[in-house]
């Protein structure tokens, strides 16, 4: 049954331009939609500016340009931006819109008839130098829970505390640095409280992540405190009926902007508004977050939907923070990388696919080390997975008009690519690319193994082997496809330009199933090209050099007596070598005995590499060794080397493998 599903990606905010942590969720969230087109879901993706609030306000008076001008301005770059990266919203719209507007009235008037809402004074922080009342972003002073300075006014980022702003110590206003002071004011509250047994019932009901409901528990059972829904003039914003200088609080109509953008969108496709969002909806609803939003997304707003009598989200897919290299992305070191800067160098799909290898499925933070970021595109996409069309290709255009043969050579081999369909859409139906990456990048092991071990390249000098060239070179050509195929919706263009290679329309998930057989396909063209660390470091310069150092960003490192010289490094002999066996070691948890052919000799070694690697997939790969390290002598026998490979451990272990076209032997450079 075709499932009818919308989803969205936490809104930008209209005061900054696209960088590397709003891709990290974009891509994400672009990632699942693909799956579920190519799987033939009717999938929608929307999203939309978040433009209103204080901060806004300010900005536009701050750059001379008039509000709604400045956020038309910034929703172009963004689309431009997000465009650039392959991201294929269906609809980027802007929460100051006509539709926002009368959907947030409309959800506001029913909650209010519902008895969800009611007016009380409040005490509230006010800058006396800017006569206004302060939103929870310009109060900074020490969390209340654990004294950390520098929180804003509104959650701390250190123990995740939330908290009203005057619960702050020592607050002080960011706009001014004046000492706020309280002042009374009346404001409109969503009374939340009471919707604190049916918010521990939806939690546990799998909407959310386990991790993610373990966390809202602890704040149910703390117990829920009406929400503050209304700010006071001056504000942009849009006005609560009945009132004249209130303004709905920017966490009131921005989720509600979900809503707004899929209308925009159903009304020009002639899409019926209500079978989404009516309550008994049998569509479904999927919202892509961070971390630090969940109390909005799985608090608020299912209890806000509840209460106005539209449905709740079908789910809520939740992400960890980016760091880069270890710590916070710095714009004193470059890797507070925008998405503008990023496109002027480097290909976007190496970062899709980068993301898809760590993003799984979870709450964790998530690293770009941009050594690893190189090293896993060279070593996957280009000497992997393209490699395997770049090495058969030219022999079927060359040697056979460019026709495929009429059988497959090897059908067990084929059906191993086929019968990892079901297993790889899973992973992508949980969010978990990582596995989904991991399974991919083994079978194009296997397939290079197969490709090398038949070494067409030799058969083809035999004229009595021609056939079995072209065989060979076919089942590589369909392997190939049916990797294309399963990176679809990571890798789209690339996947767009193997489907124009291979002469087939567009691919369906279907396609990997069935083998091109006795069907011509076009000349090879590159589709991928190895990523330059001169690149990459050309783009963290830019990344520098575009962005001030602001206070709080950390600082170069300065070398320290951990470093070694270049000379130091030459000593190290890296050569090139196949691993010929490999075996588990009776005793040990981790370890794998490797066998190696350096080419010149033969040398065993063992590699704790047992949590990612089968054994059995491990033969006939090419890895790079340490050949010049002393014999080190193990309980299980003396290891005669060391193979590299990088990761953070358990099956996130990657081992190091030169391009095919290396030999035993080699000196690595």
């Amino acid at each position: 049954m075709t499932r009818r599903i919308l989803v969205t990606s936490a809104l930008p905010n209209a005061n900054g331009s696209i960088h590397l942590g709003h891709l990290l969720e974009h891509i994400q969230t672009d990632i699942w939609v693909r799956f579920q087109k190519l799987r033939g879901n009717h999938a929608i993706y929307v999203c939309a500016d978040d433009t209103h609030g204080a901060g806004t306000m300010l900005k536009s008076e701050q750059v001379g340009v008039p509000v709604e001008e400045m956020i038309e301005q910034v929703r172009k770059e963004h689309v431009s931006d997000f465009a650039g990266f392959l991201i294929g919203h269906d609809n980027f719209y802007s929460t100051h819109s006509q539709e926002n507007q009368d959907l947030s009235e409309l959800i506001y008037t029913r909650l209010q008839a519902a008895g969800l809402i009611f007016t009380k004074t409040v005490e509230q922080l006010f800058d006396p130098e800017r006569a206004m009342f302060l939103a929870d972003r310009f109060v900074k002073g020490l969390c209340p829970r654990c004294s950390t300075d520098d929180q804003y006014g509104d959650n701390c980022e250190a123990c995740g505390a939330t908290y009203d702003a005057t619960d702050l110590k020592n607050p002080r206003s960011v706009l001014s640095g004046a000492t706020p002071v309280l002042k009374g004011s009346e404001h409109y509250f969503f009374d939340l409280a009471q919707y604190t047994d049916h918010l521990k019932r939806w939690t546990k009901s799998g909407a959310v992540q386990p991790e993610v409901a373990n966390k809202l528990a602890e704040w149910l059972d703390e117990g829920l405190k009406a929400w503050d829904i209304s700010r006071d003039a001056p504000y942009f914003g849009f006005v609560i009926p009945g009132t004249t200088d209130k303004y709905f609080y920017v966490w009131m109509d921005a989720p509600i902007g979900y809503m707004a953008s899929f209308k925009n969108f159903a009304q020009s496709n002639n899409i019926s508004f209500d079978d989404y969002w009516k309550a008994d909806s049998t569509a479904e609803v999927h919202h892509f977050i961070g971390k630090d939003i969940v109390n909005f997304h799985a608090l608020f707003w299912p209890a806000v939907l509840h209460g106005s009598g539209f449905r709740q989200p079908t789910r809520i897919h939740t992400h960890g923070f980016i760091t880069v290299n270890g710590t916070k992305m710095s714009k004193s070191r470059g890797t507070f990388i925008n998405a503008g800067t990023y496109l002027a160098h480097l290909n976007p799909e190496y970062l899709r696919y980068y993301y898809a290898t760590k993003l799984n499925g979870t709450v964790d933070d998530i690293d770009i080390n941009l050594d690893d970021f190189v090293a896993r595109v060279n070593s996957d996409l280009v000497g992997k997975v393209v490699n395997i069309a770049s090495r058969c290709a030219g022999f079927i255009t060359k040697q056979f008009d460019g026709m495929l043969a009429d059988q497959i050579d090897d059908e067990s081999l084929w059906a191993h690519f086929t019968q990892a369909s079901d297993e790889i859409a899973e992973f992508y139906e949980a969010s978990d690319t990582s596995k989904a990456v991991r399974i991919i990048t083994a079978l194009a092991d296997r397939a290079n193994q197969y490709i090398a071990a038949h070494a067409p390249w030799t058969m083809i000098k035999e004229e009595s082997r021609r056939e079995d060239v072209q065989l060979v070179c076919t089942q590589g050509i369909n392997m190939f496809m049916s990797l294309a195929v399963y990176l679809q919706p990571i890798l789209p263009r690339m996947a767009q330009a193997s489907a124009e290679f291979l002469k087939v329309a567009p691919f369906t998930w279907e396609r990997a199933q069935t083998p091109l057989l006795g069907t011509p396909i076009a000349p090879y063209q590159p589709l991928f090209t190895r990523m330059e660390t001169s690149s990459v470091d050309l783009m963290v310069e830019a990344s520098r050099a575009s962005t001030s150092a602001q206070p709080g960003d950390a600082t170069e490192q300065t070398p320290d007596d951990s470093t070694i010289s270049i000379d130091d490094f030459l000593k190290v002999d890296l050569r090139v070598a196949r691993i010929t066996a490999a075996e588990e070691v009776e005793g040990a948890d981790k370890l794998l005995k490797l066998s190696l052919d350096l080419g010149d000799h033969q040398r065993e070694v063992f590699s704790g590499i047992k949590s990612a690697y089968a054994p059995a997939d491990l033969v006939g790969r090419l890895t790079v060794v340490v050949a010049n390290l002393a014999p080190r002598k193990m309980r299980f026998g003396v290891s005669q080397g060391m193979v590299l490979a990088a990761g953070p451990g358990g099956e996130d272990v990657f081992l190091l493998s030169p391009d095919s076209g290396a030999q035993p032997g080699m000196t690595v450079r």
